[in-house]
């Protein structure tokens, strides 16, 4: 046996990764802004107090209302109009969900969990429904993709590293974020001190819904140019895992976000830019659906280890009974 053989291995790959990670980087990037705009949906929900696993639904919803968006109009207006209209409904078809969230959740007080499986089931079903009936009957494409900015990436992913640095910002350096996060800590006292915990609440869980909707834009509108049903593939859930990874902080959930679409690129780069060596031929012997399942079965090992040390906010996932005693 060759005891020089995983150290050997060990050494060409971290030469093989050194030398693609010029061409890694945009696509990790790129892979990333779905779930960084997710995770920072699920970050301002459960930083307020709400707990919101329908991500997954709601950028499926935004991606599909989108596209029809685009492709209803750019015939009359243009594909740059129709493209631009495209974001807009994206970012409103979120908001509203958002609304409908924090109706269920802040104002009926329903249990938060069935009302994200609400919005998941609703999504997946009603985009296979419209999808079938308008767009694939008509064998006509959309308004075609976001022109790219530089490196790759359009300009859905380059605001998407702005909107981690500014909402971080907001919530940590203004008096839109302490109130917030005291609404999701201790409700009760942020009541008695004037805080209204109902309006806090609504604003961030909309705000939030807002992003995962620019999420699902970017999908269908900059990254692929179609909608596929179901296209979202899990990252609403793994936005959720990120969102747990970063310790409920929007750097830390990019980080998170970054992490995951590292993995999953791993699986594109082995395949355009294959290793030489031994490294290359043990890379090439791996069966496709293994990277593909790569980030998934990351997410769980991720949330094996961090459940239980990462302490999540106080008052996550309690509805507040203004009228109950403390």
């Amino acid at each position: 046996m060759d005891v020089l053989l995983v150290p050997r291995l060990l050494g060409e790959l971290v030469v093989y990764l050194a030398l693609v990670i010029p061409d890694l980087l945009p696509i990790v990037l790129g892979l990333a802004t779905p779930l960084a705009l997710g995770a920072l949906c699920g970050v301002l929900n459960e930083r307020s107090g709400v707990v919101n696993i329908g991500i997954e639904g709601i950028m499926l919803m935004a991606a599909f209302t989108g596209y029809l968006a685009g492709f209803a109009t750019h015939a009359e207006i243009g594909a740059a109009a129709a493209l631009a209209l495209g974001v807009i409904v994206a970012v409103v078809t979120g908001a509203l969900l958002g609304l409908l969230h924090a109706w269920l959740c802040v104002t009926v007080r329903a249990d938060q969990v069935i009302a994200g499986t609400i919005l998941n089931v609703g999504a997946f079903g009603m985009t296979a429904y419209f999808n079938r009936l308008i767009i694939t009957p008509s064998g006509e494409g959309g308004a075609g993709v976001i022109p790219s900015v530089v490196l790759g990436l359009g300009p859905i992913a380059f605001a998407t590293l702005a909107l981690v640095g500014l909402v971080h910002f907001l919530l940590y350096r203004s008096r839109w974020g302490l109130r917030t996060r005291a609404v999701g800590e201790h409700p009760k006292a942020a009541d008695t001190v004037g805080i209204n915990v109902f309006r806090v609440r609504y604003q961030s869980v909309i705000a939030g819904c807002a992003l995962a909707g620019l999420g699902g834009a970017y999908l269908t509108l900059e990254s692929t140019g179609s909608f596929q049903n179901g296209m979202t593939g899990g990252r609403g859930f793994i936005a959720l895992a990120a969102v747990v990874f970063g310790r409920w902080t929007p750097l830390g959930a990019w980080g998170g976000a970054l992490l995951f679409g590292a993995f999953t690129a791993l699986g594109v780069i082995v395949r355009v830019r294959p290793a030489a060596g031994e490294v290359g031929a043990l890379l090439a012997a791996i069966p496709s659906f293994w990277y593909a399942a790569l980030p998934y079965l990351v997410t769980i090992v991720i949330l094996a280890g961090v459940v239980g040390r990462a302490v999540p906010p106080a008052a996550d996932g309690i509805p507040y009974d203004k009228e109950a005693r403390a």
